[in-house]
């Protein structure tokens, strides 16, 4: 049933929320912007130079490298979270105690913070005193160095990410597969489907909303895993992990060059829209109607 124009809320409601965007999401990529078309070491007055810091931007080999970087991360992280905060999200929307207890276990992570995360992961990876050097006999391996290898570093960068925001997406899922009618699956039990086909023919079409959504917020918080990176290889070794807002970072309180962190940050922010936006347009977003219960 739709609702009249008369029965919504007024422009009053949203006004708070929307002084609140403005001031903290909106002003500093203007700020941000306008920052990227000058040159500024933090100090005095920043210069206009035009289009100088862009037109830097593709010769950049650390820009091009940082961004390939960047995509891989974002793309094994989705790659990861996704399936596991799926299925542990629905085992744990059952009402059972022991599910309880354990998710709630489960759910420590999230109170800890990025820094604190890094810097324990970083002294469990220890090459000397961490658990690969503890283990390395007894599995062969030829080095213990996980953090200082090419291509283990970053799957570690991966791991740790995925360690700290999968019970985020588990909750969505586990809200989301308690909304799902239980009519559905009585019926199809009725028909003599198994417990599979009760989780792929109904469970996963019914969280399309869930997983669209929380896709989205994994391809943009892929673009901030700026500290974790920075406190576990500070980008090494070499540039194997030197991701674009770790470059970003250099440039602006290392290099002291905030206009052409500034360029490098826009860029960001348009990658995370553009994904956005592929998604929810290569998906339907939109055009989705739900058929959950309530809604």
């Amino acid at each position: 049933m739709r609702t009249s124009a008369t029965e919504r809320p007024g422009f009053v409601w949203v006004a708070p929320a929307l002084l609140f965007f403005g001031l903290f999401g909106l002003a500093p990529v203007v700020v941000v912007g306008y920052l990227s078309f000058t040159s500024w070491s933090g100090l005095g007055s920043p210069q206009w130079v035009g289009l100088a810091n862009w037109s830097a931007l593709p010769g950049d080999g650390q820009v091009r490298g940082g961004l390939v970087i960047t995509l891989t991360l974002t793309a094994l992280c989705w790659a990861t979270q996704t399936p596991l905060a799926l299925a542990f999200g629905v085992w744990s929307a059952g009402h059972q105690r022991v599910r309880a207890v354990v998710s709630a276990v489960f759910f420590l992570p999230l109170l800890l913070s990025t820094a604190a995360i890094a810097l324990v992961w970083k002294a469990l990876l220890d090459p000397n005193f961490g658990v690969p050097a503890q283990v390395r006999e007894w599995f062969g391996l030829s080095h213990s160095n996980v953090l200082g290898h090419p291509t283990l570093a970053l799957y570690a960068i991966v791991f740790i990410v995925l360690w700290q925001f999968l019970p985020f997406h588990m909750l969505l899922y586990q809200a989301a597969a308690r909304q799902v009618p239980r009519s559905l699956y009585e019926a199809a039990e009725l028909d003599g489907a198994s417990g599979f086909q009760r989780f792929l023919r109904i469970t996963v079409p019914q969280l399309r909303h869930t997983i669209i959504a929380s896709s989205v917020l994994m391809l943009v918080g892929s673009m901030t895993y700026f500290e974790t990176v920075l406190l576990l290889t500070a980008g090494g070794p070499g540039n194997a992990t030197r991701i674009l807002p770790l470059h970003m970072y250099n440039q602006g309180f290392v290099a002291f060059e905030m206009g052409y962190a500034s360029a490098i940050a826009v860029l960001l922010v348009v990658l995370g829209t553009g994904l956005s936006l592929l998604v929810v347009r290569v998906t339907g977003y939109s055009r989705m109607t739900s058929q959950r219960e309530g809604m």
